[in-house]
């Protein structure tokens, strides 16, 4: 079997598939990345003031000491 990509004007779009599908052409439809671009350009960043505030809640959590019975 041999694959062909070939590029169809979007008026004429229907058209074409209709005639190659009644030849018995199989179409595989092109898809689309759905938007992960844009997706990840909404992604939040966090400061370096936002990051302080973790580090801080580390180092407090590592100082703690076992409670003595």
């Amino acid at each position: 079997m041999e694959t062909l990509t070939i590029s169809i004007p979007e008026k004429k779009s229907r058209l074409v598939k209709q005639i190659l599908r009644g030849l018995g052409v199989t179409i595989q439809e092109k898809r689309t990345n759905s938007g992960y671009k844009e997706k990840i350009t909404k992604v939040s960043t966090w400061s370096d003031e936002d990051l302080k505030s973790f580090d801080n809640a580390i180092n407090s959590f590592g100082s703690l000491k076992s409670a003595q019975w």
